[in-house]
Order: structure tokens, then C-alpha cells, then sequence
């Protein structure tokens, strides 16, 4: 097996459905790490990989992983926030084939693409989005018991704000809320206290994950709007 084959297997735990059959997802956070890795192995002349986000949004986009991490005490949040997506960007559309599902994005955010899974950062901000196999929507009372767990044993010093019943024009599932603290910049090493949407959406029997982030406090409300309601599951 390669190193990049090595790096495309990276996967969270599995987590339950209502229905008891296992569902699997592809951690997004190891896709942002693979596309470091990987980037950092072409710059060392071990062959081509994807170009890596910018390196503060790469800080905010690969949460560490795993119990240590998981463990961490959290951040201060900023009083004052960097951040703010601005009121005036323009949005454009993005389509994945594979993963069945097509939305808009703020135009001119760095996209790091995996199968059916995708990455989109700009500084602070983030918007990620991966497929499941539920072919039905997910409860409060489901998500509570399987994917809150399963969030808190990988995301850094995961706390929970809300979870509650999500109706989309693309979808019905649930909407978790939870805050994280960021992967460490490569150069400072400076952490920020990330905020988290993440709508678990069910169409036609396709399951899309999408969830956007950003630092705690930032004027993102719109942005994210504009984002997960524009989101189509074929």
C-alpha cells in the first residue's frame, strides 16, 4: 500500500442510524490532514497533491482527532472576533457527481476536493461537506445518543450548544451546534474557538453532511444561510 492509499483510508468512527444499521462517514478533519500530508510530501519531491488551503485556514479546518486531543481544555474565544464573512460576497455554485449534492459558496475560497467529499476555507472560515449512507432523516433523540458521542471523542475540547429537528428546501434531518478549539497554526501555533453548524441532511434516500465553521462570536449568519439553503441532493 502507498503513502498517499494510506492517507485516503483515514476514517472517523462509524456511528448508528434509527434503524440500528451502521453509517458510516469520512472525517473531514483527516481529509484536511491528508491534503497537507500529501502536499507536503509533493513539496519534498515525493509526487503531485492537491494544493493545501492557506495556512490560517488550514488552522481552522483540521481539528486534531482522537481521545488526547479530544481532551484538550478549551480556548478563550476573541473578544473581538476576526473572521466575518463579508455581507457583499458573491456566492457561486459548486456540483460534486459523485456525491450527488450541488451548493454555493462564497466565490474565491480555497476548495480541496476528495470523492465525494469537499473542503472550502478562507482565513478563519469553512465550509465542509461529505455523504453518509442513511436513507432516512436522523433524529434529535438519534443524534443525541450516536453522533454527539461520537463528536466528542474526536472533536478538541467538543461542547455541545444544541441540537434540533432541521427542514432545508434540500433536505430534513437534524442541526448540531458544538464548539471546538482549532488545530494549532503550523507557524505560531495559535489556537482560536471554532463554531460549528453541522446539518445532517437526508434526501431521496442520499445522506449529505455539511458542516460550516468559523471563530466563535464571528458575523457568519448570513453567509451560512445562504449556504445550506442552496444545498440540492440528487
Amino acid at each position: 500500500m502507498t503513502f498517499k492509499e494510506r492517507i485516503v483510508d483515514l476514517r472517523l468512527p462509524s456511528v448508528r442510524d434509527m434503524s440500528g444499521q451502521r453509517r458510516a462517514t469520512v472525517s473531514l478533519a483527516a481529509l484536511s490532514l491528508a491534503v497537507l500530508m500529501l502536499a507536503a510530501c509533493s513539496s519534498s519531491g515525493g509526487g503531485s497533491a492537491a494544493s493545501a488551503p492557506s495556512s490560517a485556514g488550514t488552522m481552522a479546518s483540521t481539528t486534531p482527532t482522537g481521545t488526547a486531543s479530544a481532551q484538550q481544555s478549551p480556548v478563550a474565544a476573541e473578544n473581538a472576533p476576526p473572521g466575518d464573512i463579508a455581507d457583499n460576497v458573491a456566492f457561486v455554485r459548486y456540483a460534486n457527481a459523485t456525491g450527488h449534492y450541488s451548493f454555493t459558496h462564497p466565490e474565491g475560497w480555497t476548495q480541496n476536493e476528495h470523492g465525494a467529499a469537499v473542503l472550502f476555507t478562507d482565513k478563519l472560515n469553512g465550509v465542509q461537506v461529505q455523504t453518509g449512507t442513511a436513507t432516512r432523516s436522523t433524529t434529535v433523540a438519534g443524534a443525541k445518543a450516536q453522533d454527539v458521542p461520537t463528536l466528542k471523542g474526536t472533536q478538541a475540547a467538543f461542547e455541545l450548544r444544541s441540537v434540533a429537528t432541521a427542514s432545508m428546501p434540500g433536505g430534513t434531518g437534524v442541526l448540531i451546534v458544538y464548539r471546538r478549539n482549532s488545530a494549532p497554526d503550523p507557524v505560531t501555533g495559535r489556537q482560536y474557538r471554532d463554531e460549528v453548524q453541522r446539518y445532517e441532511l437526508v434526501h431521496a434516500g442520499h445522506e449529505v453532511v455539511v458542516e460550516m465553521f468559523g471563530p466563535v462570536g464571528a458575523d457568519n449568519v448570513d453567509a451560512y444561510r445562504t449556504m445550506v439553503q442552496s444545498l440540492q441532493i440528487a
